[in-house]
């Protein structure tokens, strides 16, 4: 099957909380919360599903706490799909700063989320129990990152742990779901690629994954390259994948990057931008009707920076062409006299707009591939 044609014909995916519409963005609820918005902002933004992280959400409240107070889902006021990642890359990130805060071995990782912190052990079974018990969807197996200018040898021997951790992780996840240890439908698991940029180990641990078995891929790792262009390896690695799985771009979050690997067949993305500029007062806007737009055409938006003196007496909404809470009820100038006087409105208005702007773009995606 062409890889590309299969997922762009892929335009849904079931889920024990209900179906997601393919392509699709998440936002990043790591603690649990969007940042600076509730959960009814999130829906009403067009978001159909979330991403939380096992590694924040057990420092704080912990996973018990969730559990006993009715799983995730319950905790947030959210009853859409949520995706939750194993922590793998988090940790990675905290070895990765300074050999003090832990290490990894072929049984997992030993970790301290601060300096001098308790020791925490984090294997690809208490990887999957954790995501069992606070109720995810669509749980990530536990991978192991490297740093993309790693030799050879470094990228081997991750490849090789993501792929043990893999097996052990469908293992785990098998056994819990043999045993009733689920609510709902049967959750889904997605396994992570690893590979740096060779080609040779890329192929070698999708083919390896796909022996074993899962609902779904994420490419793993550094998609973009420190001149902010999209890796080689990231085309290749979809090209490897039959094109009846979901594919996740974990990490993809740019929206011209977002319309170049959907191209390229991923279908699932996840970033902190949209939310993190929005509480930078950066905002997205489409520079036609969306209709309109051409999104292979690399200015298909712009960035208003809503700090600017400019718009102290403009009474245009942040887009003209959006049909967000914001844009449909206050002006820029409002939004620049929130930001002045340092009011926290400005985050929560500057979110719903940035994550408007993120599904709508989901919305054209799905009407553009509807059409070829």
């Amino acid at each position: 099957m062409n890889t590309r044609k299969g997922r762009l014909n892929l335009d849904s995916l079931e889920t024990p909380a209900g179906t997601i519409s393919l392509p699709s963005f998440l936002p990043d609820a790591t603690r649990g919360i969007v940042r600076t918005i509730d959960s009814r902002d999130v829906k009403d933004s067009g978001i159909e599903c979330l991403m939380v992280n096992i590694i924040h959400l057990s420092s704080h409240p912990g996973i018990s706490v969730i559990k006993a107070l009715g799983g995730i889902h319950k905790f947030m006021a959210w009853d859409g799909p949520i995706f939750s990642d194993s922590g793998g890359f988090q940790v990675f990130s905290l070895i990765d700063k300074s050999a003090s805060m832990g290490s990894v071995t072929r049984k997992g990782f030993v970790y301290r989320l601060t300096k001098g912190g308790k020791k925490r052990v984090l294997t690809p079974e208490k990887s999957i129990e954790k995501q069992f018990r606070i109720g995810a969807d669509i749980m990530f197996c536990l991978d192991y990152c490297t740093h993309p200018e790693a030799d050879y040898s470094l990228q081997l021997n991750s490849v090789e742990i993501t792929i043990d951790w893999a097996r052990r992780c469908k293992k785990e996840f098998e056994t819990r779901v043999g045993e009733g240890e689920i609510e709902k439908k049967r959750p889904l698991l997605f396994a992570v690629i690893q590979g740096g940029n060779s080609r040779e180990l890329r192929k070698m641990c999708v083919e390896r994954l796909i022996e074993i078995g899962f609902d779904g891929y994420g490419y793993g790792g550094w998609p973009i390259d420190s001149d902010g262009n999209l890796v080689e390896a990231v085309e290749f690695t979809a090209e490897c994948i039959p094109g009846n799985f979901p594919l996740f771009g974990l990490g993809i979050g740019k929206p011209e990057n977002i319309v170049q690997t959907f191209q390229m067949g991923f279908n699932i993305f996840d970033c902190v931008l949209p939310t993190r500029d929005a509480r930078h007062q950066r905002l997205y806007v489409y520079n036609d009707k969306l209709e309109s737009i051409d999104l292979r055409e690399r200015d298909f938006y712009d960035y208003l920076y809503i700090q600017d003196s400019k718009f102290v007496r403009d009474s245009e909404p942040v887009e003209p062409y959006c049909d967000c809470f914001c844009c449909r009820n206050y002006s820029r100038a409002y939004l620049h006299h929130l930001m002045k006087i340092e009011d926290p409105l400005v985050n929560r208005l500057a979110t719903i707009h940035n994550l408007r702007f993120y599904a709508r773009l989901m919305e054209k995606l799905r009407s553009d591939a509807a059409k070829e």
